[in-house]
């Protein structure tokens, strides 16, 4: 007697573990749902800046409209010293070398590049005078590159560079990779929503 009631109550109690996880599942079933997948994304939609398009994500290949020219990027480096990483994105231009960097310290900061090979400075000193202007020192170091398309240096390198800046915004950047000589620029800071990037392939 005692051994069908003991396998009565298994029974039992068996049967009532599967129907709390069938009732488990069921309710969770109904809870969720059918997964829904996310709706398709504008590839050119305004992410939450000024920008139409992340500049952060900018490569070889994206085209750059600026309202009253269009022009594509032919390469990108990618720098970095320490923690700290940015990137200039050289320009589909007719004449010189044009380039845009894009660094986040915090926030996005984009500056538009002009190559000065006229001028033979070697940066030393807290500042420059070019043309009149006085550029102060902001920063200096030595850091690493990657190139990415058409950059007219090699796959990876080294990087010294020296930047300054003039009390009413202008700037002046010296550059020299992998040992050779300083190439001078001068840049202008460039405002979110200047341009629209149009993704590459």
């Amino acid at each position: 007697m005692s051994v069908v009631l003991v396998l009565l109550l298994i029974t039992v109690i068996v049967a009532v573990v599967v129907g709390v996880v069938l009732y488990t599942r069921r309710s969770g079933n109904r809870a969720s749902g059918p997964k829904v997948p996310a709706p398709p994304q504008d590839p050119f939609a305004n992410k939450g800046d000024d920008t139409s398009g992340d500049p952060r994500t900018l490569k070889a290949g994206d085209m750059i409209d600026w309202g009253t020219e269009r022009t594509w990027i032919r390469g990108t480096l990618r720098l970095s010293e320490g923690g700290s990483t940015w990137s200039e994105h050289f320009l589909e231009v007719e004449d010189g070398k044009r380039w845009i960097s894009v660094e986040e310290d915090p926030d996005v900061e984009l500056a538009l590049w002009t190559g000065r090979p006229d001028l033979e400075i070697i940066p030393q000193g807290r500042s420059v005078e070019v043309e009149g202007v006085v550029y102060r020192l902001q920063e200096k170091g030595t850091g690493s590159y990657r190139s990415e398309g058409t950059t007219g240096l090699k796959a990876q390198g080294g990087v010294d560079y020296a930047d300054f800046e003039s009390d009413d915004g202008r700037l002046l950047s010296f550059e020299r990779f992998d040992h050779g000589r300083w190439e001078a620029s001068t840049g202008t800071k460039i405002a979110l929503g200047t341009f629209t990037i149009f993704p590459g392939s």
